[in-house]
């Protein structure tokens, strides 16, 4: 994780701020980057990192499709990193 929060430091600021989030979900830890702005997707990432799904954001607002169930089977939320750059 602390790879992805650098590579989102290289970034310009996001508006709204980036977030990172944790959460139990499926039995397992996973984070969880909300959508930054227009048409970006959302990303949902295992533990060590590796892409599982979008769950919101995109065309539409949808996000990908893949892990429609996430918003109601996660649990044990934990701010992880908010972007504080101005």
């Amino acid at each position: 994780m602390v790879e992805k929060i650098n590579s989102i430091r290289k970034d310009p600021v996001w508006n709204p701020p980036a977030k990172v989030f944790s959460y139990t979900y499926n039995g397992t830890i996973v984070y969880y980057i909300p959508p930054r702005c227009c048409d970006i997707p959302s990303e949902l990432l295992d533990e060590n990192c590796n892409p599982l799904c979008s769950p919101d954001g995109g065309p539409g607002g949808g996000g990908d499709g893949k892990c429609p169930d996430f918003f109601e089977k996660r649990s044990n939320e934990k701010l992880v990193w908010i972007d504080e750059r101005k």
